[in-house]
């Protein structure tokens, strides 16, 4: 579904993505592991259009996308929830989803926008009853499940995470993960996932990388990652909660 080709890019001068090459399947949870600054976020806006390749090739569905513009990609069917939970605060939640689903309304009319929040809705039912409460008041995962949603409202194929978990308690962070591997395995949705939690990840999904300072170091399946001793070592040995047990 989505071919990264020997894609480099840059903040100025600095080089951050180096001849970065990586493929995510149809159907599959493909996971980005690395350090702060190893060009994790970078890769994520690169695919999505916010971030310009200076040279290199992504490829979506064998066709390329280099240099197209975010709006081009998400009609296409590539949806980006950035970190930090960037949502429209001072508006409601139903407002919010109805901004997300801008193309639905487009293409489809007001009664499928309703239609598609709805169903938005049965998957995030607290967010069902909150639908009348101003975004900026909900809780951090309430605001997180929002993003989600109002990425899912553009009908992606390829949905791009970033940092899902980020200042969440665990017990939340075990609700996000379920709701994404569910969302792969109802809809069938493709996710690439960049998440410092990397044992959370790791559950999950089905194949992951390694980037270190820009260059793709490793690429396996996630149950392999798991036990493999550098992996553990670097990012499983931290100070992190086990949310599945």
């Amino acid at each position: 579904m989505l071919r990264l080709v020997n894609v480099n890019s840059y903040y100025g001068l600095i080089h951050i993505l180096k001849n970065v090459s990586m493929h995510v399947s149809e159907g599959e949870i493909v996971t980005m592991l690395g350090a702060n600054g190893a060009g994790k976020t970078t890769t994520l806006r690169t695919i999505s259009g916010l971030q310009p390749v200076r040279r290199g090739k992504i490829f979506f569905h064998d066709q390329e996308i280099t240099g197209a513009s975010p709006e081009k990609l998400v009609s296409m069917g590539i949806a980006h929830v950035p970190e930090g939970r960037q949502i429209f605060r001072p508006m409601s939640v139903y407002d919010n989803l109805e901004l997300g689903g801008y193309l639905i309304y487009k293409h489809y009319g007001k009664k499928q926008l309703k239609t598609d929040i709805e169903q938005t809705f049965a998957l995030f039912p607290i967010l069902k009853e909150r639908r009348t409460q101003y975004a900026g008041t909900l809780s951090g995962g309430e605001q997180q499940m929002l993003a989600i949603a109002m990425a899912l409202m553009s009908r992606p194929r390829l949905l791009l995470l970033d940092e899902p978990s980020m200042g969440l308690a665990p017990l939340i962070i075990k609700d996000i993960f379920q709701m994404i591997a569910k969302l792969q395995a109802d809809r069938k949705l493709t996710v690439l996932l960049i998440e410092q939690n990397a044992n959370a990840a790791l559950k999950i999904a089905d194949r992951g990388y390694v980037i270190e300072t820009g260059k793709i170091v490793l690429e396996e399946n996630a149950g392999k990652l798991m036990t493999n001793q550098e992996v553990k070592r670097a990012y499983l040995g931290r100070e992190q909660k086990e949310i599945w047990e």
